[in-house]
């Protein structure tokens, strides 16, 4: 991870496209179903950094979506966003992704595909995501790198008929079933473009898979 010293700064406001005008609306969908196997199975989305928990600080970066999804337990999410389980629960991220679909609108051209546990999202990451995704017009999605260039798949925004139709490929591939399928297998043969971070504080596409990095993130809030 590189040092705070090294992060560039985005434009100053108002210099940004305006990327809601641009691209139109968007839908996001969350994953909140995992095991956290590394955490001892606690319900990690439901931790709290800097006082609110992982979970409603992803919902809260994405505040202008039109329609919100949340895959997982569903106790205590704010108001207007839905809620659904994967098939089976548990069934992983690609089950979960098309559970999360099935509830948005036939028409809804983009959707943000995010997991629980990115408590350093921002509305200005999701901007630049959706920015990006405008730009390149020939691509299926667009998704955060890290620092040593690996993709975040799961914190990207992506067309929905791409990923419908990926869905279906993998699904005739599998027999039917979707339950613990990669997300690479979703993407695979998706165009795909690739967004370093170049904004003012800490990635966005930092998540939490051990006690050390919700602890990591928590002094990052501070």
């Amino acid at each position: 991870m590189p040092p705070p010293s090294t992060w560039q700064r985005t434009p100053p406001p108002g210099t940004l496209p305006r990327y809601r005008d641009r691209v139109g609306t968007y839908a996001a969908v969350v994953l909140a179903g995992g095991a956290a196997r590394r955490m001892g199975g606690v319900d990690k989305p439901a931790l709290p950094v800097g006082g609110r928990s992982m979970r409603d600080r992803v919902l809260a970066a994405v505040g202008d979506a039109a329609r919100r999804v949340l895959v997982g337990p569903g106790e205590g999410v704010p108001d207007g966003v839905r809620v659904t389980r994967e098939d089976p629960p548990g069934g992983g991220p690609v089950a979960a992704t098309a559970a999360g679909l099935v509830l948005l609108d036939p028409d809804t051209p983009l959707v943000a595909l995010l997991a629980a546990d990115l408590p350093l999202l921002t509305r200005a990451a999701m901007g630049a995501l959706l920015t990006q995704l405008d730009r390149e017009r020939q691509v299926d999605g667009v998704c955060f790198v890290d620092a040593d260039g690996r993709r975040q798949s799961l914190c990207g925004v992506w067309r929905v008929a791409a990923l419908r139709a990926g869905l279906a490929r993998l699904a005739a591939e599998r027999g039917g079933s979707l339950a613990g399928a990669p997300v690479r297998a979703l993407l695979a043969g998706l165009a795909v473009g690739e967004v370093p971070w170049a904004g003012d504080g800490p990635p966005p596409w930092f998540d939490c898979d051990t006690d050390e990095d919700v602890r990591r993130a928590e002094e990052w809030v501070r």
